[in-house]
């Protein structure tokens, strides 16, 4: 088994939908074994998007980020990171797979539902970001 951070972003739960978004995952198989629901600090998105910092659009992703709560999560199964992307589908929901979550929850390509990990590595980074081994308790 593998795991995954998946962030249901604050267009999600501003639009109280993040139990579509928990279908959507339960049904491709993840099992969600971590899970809170939080209010990012502009320190915190700050920090947890570091390496978009130099890029155009970083002041727009951490004040979307801060807009309201989050839900963060560790999801679980095999191949994990990459069953997960395709999942979530195209960043921007317009070039978006039929099926996926962006496509169809996502509003547009800042408001597009959800973040998951590009990677083992940076899932595991961004798992310890959020969680203590205690609170992951599958």
């Amino acid at each position: 088994m593998n795991r995954t951070l998946s962030i249901i972003k604050p267009d999600a739960t501003a639009r109280n939908i993040t139990g579509k978004v928990n279908s959507m995952i339960e049904a491709a198989g993840f099992r969600i074994i971590a899970q809170k629901r939080i209010h990012l600090s502009k320190a915190q998105a700050e920090q947890f998007y570091a390496v978009h910092s130099q890029r155009p659009f970083f002041n727009d992703l951490v004040k979307g980020m801060t807009s309201a709560p989050v839900v963060v999560q560790v999801l679980e199964r095999k191949d994990a990171v990459p069953l997960y992307r395709d999942l979530m589908g195209a960043t921007n929901p317009e070039n978006a797979a039929a099926g996926t979550i962006r496509k169809q929850l996502g509003l547009n390509i800042e408001e597009n539902t959800v973040h998951g990990s590009d990677s083992e590595e940076n899932a595991a980074i961004e798992i310890a970001f959020f969680f203590t081994d205690a609170e992951i308790v599958g």
